[in-house]
């Protein structure tokens, strides 16, 4: 038996035919292909490599076609909450993540946005909690926050930049203040607001964020008053900041001056600014 392949032959219209086709379809796709990325591209891309005039008369074109640039707009902020829609779905307070031990610890940079806060704020410095069942908002001091049990875990900190750090906290579990300050019916969202950030000049800017409630009732969800068995500094957010290890570091906010439990989404500082909401890992 000859180990030989059997030859095939093809005649050379058929050839023809194929080659023009495969060639229409590289075409097709070729074109389809840039189309999108045209259609997806922002407008001063566009102008800046056709001019304005010839942008305007393919967007006119597009437009025509179905492709507005409130869908393209849509579809972009779709793919974006993409990652987001599937960490929302497969939350689940039984689901946590790992923890370490104290001699895993690493060093936890002050990445703060801004400046570092003048520690002058600590003096005066209290947390107002509104959006509660009572009707009534609730101020509370330093004093008060060592009422609350403490809990411990060493989590690690996961940066949107790309970075991260495992750091040991301890502090308040958000769901005990939930229970003790429990918030208004058809409260959905915790929104977190610190008063005394800065922006690169030294400027007030404040920093604000905001949570589900079924993450503020995770487990894992600190109100963190010490990093790795010292009170927390300005530069982590003293006297009082967010540690949510199951969402990026952005979500953390520091130096916690106001929390609103509310029924709407609230506004979230990166969002704002083209991030995304939910920031699960």
């Amino acid at each position: 038996m000859s180990d030989e392949l059997p030859q095939v032959w093809i005649d050379e219209a058929t050839l023809r035919k194929r080659s023009r086709r495969d060639f229409l379809l590289f075409g097709a796709g070729t074109l389809a292909a840039m189309a999108g990325m045209w259609w997806i591209a922002p407008v001063s891309s566009k102008k800046r490599v056709l001019g304005e005039h010839a942008t305007d008369a393919l967007d006119t074109v597009a437009a025509r076609l179905g492709l507005s640039k409130e869908r393209s707009e849509r579809f972009q902020n779709r793919a974006l909450t993409f990652d987001d829609d599937i960490a929302e779905a497969l939350y689940s307070p039984n689901r946590t993540v790992r923890t370490y031990s104290k001699r895993d610890v690493t060093p936890l940079r002050n990445n703060y946005e801004g400046r570092t806060p003048s520690p002058e704020y600590l003096d005066t410095w209290t947390l107002t909690i509104s959006g509660l069942a009572g009707g009534k908002d609730v101020i509370l001091r330093k004093v008060d926050l060592a009422r609350f049990a403490q809990h411990e875990q060493v989590t690690r900190l996961c940066c949107v930049e790309g970075w991260s750090a495992i750091a040991g906290w301890s502090g308040i579990r958000f769901s005990d203040l939930l229970r003790a300050f429990p918030p208004a019916d058809g409260a959905k969202w915790a929104a977190m607001e610190s008063s005394v950030n800065l922006d690169g000049r030294g400027n007030p800017d404040p920093y604000y964020v905001s949570i589900d409630l079924p993450t503020a009732h995770h487990p894992q969800t600190l109100l963190a008053t010490h990093l790795n068995g010292h009170p927390l500094g300005t530069d982590h957010g003293a006297p009082l900041r967010l540690v949510v290890p199951m969402k990026l570091g952005l979500k953390n906010i520091k130096a916690i001056t106001k929390i609103a439990y509310v029924a709407t989404e609230p506004r979230d500082f990166w969002a704002e600014r083209g991030y995304s909401k939910y920031d699960g890992l």
